[in-house]
């Protein structure tokens, strides 16, 4: 774990592949317990990200802070954006919109063709920074914070994510190929600008060679 940026309010901090996000029945290693021992208080999730992906991730300290961050989130004010590298190639940019249905038994998620229970619209938009036909490099922003929604929308359009085994994607690599790449929010106490970037170069390394 590295630590970005922590003030009374706030950590920013890089989650490792193979931990979790939160923590979850399984009584596995998280992201809230290490914080938690850090720094002496309760900490406060804003996100979530999948296990085997590694990136950028924002907590709160306060339940004030959470609130106000919450907020942001909800009204589309906190803004996540991911590098990905996907089989195939897209086009140079565009937008994705779906109804995803998550299938709590699996923890799996479909793009399904009509609205009914359990269904949620999903949507991103995309812009292919690199190829080399056999695979892509794209920069992602999520309007939506579906479970699984980058993976789930890209592979439904025959482009899965490397190493996404759950979607279709190929076995030659250990981990997904996608990284919290970049967030930026306002502070929730002192509302100042706050944008956080992760160093892609090991991602691309590994993915893209």
């Amino acid at each position: 774990m590295k630590i970005l940026y922590s003030d009374d309010y706030i950590v920013a901090c890089i989650k490792p592949v193979g931990i979790l996000s939160q923590a979850d029945t399984g009584g596995g290693e998280s992201m809230i317990t290490e914080l938690s021992k850090m720094y002496g208080c309760e900490i406060y999730p804003l996100h979530r990200l999948d296990k085997g992906v590694s990136g950028i991730m924002v907590y709160a300290k306060t339940k004030f802070a959470a609130s106000e961050l919450s907020q942001d989130i909800a009204n589309h004010r906190f803004k996540k954006e991911y590098l990905a590298v996907v089989n195939g190639t897209p086009q140079e940019s565009g937008e994705m919109v779906d109804l995803l249905f998550k299938d709590s038994r699996k923890n799996k998620s479909y793009v399904v063709n009509r609205m009914r229970k359990g269904v949620k619209e999903a949507s991103l938009e995309y812009e292919l920074l690199n190829t080399d036909r056999q695979k892509s490099l794209v920069r992602v922003l999520l309007h939506t914070g579906r479970t699984h929604q980058i993976r789930v929308q890209f592979a439904s359009r025959k482009m899965p994510l490397l190493g996404d085994k759950k979607y279709g994607g190929n076995n030659d690599y250990e981990n997904i190929a996608l990284l919290s790449y970049r967030l930026s929010f306002n502070h929730p106490k002192t509302k100042e600008e706050m944008i956080f970037t992760a160093d892609e170069t090991e991602f691309i390394n590994v993915f893209m060679k």
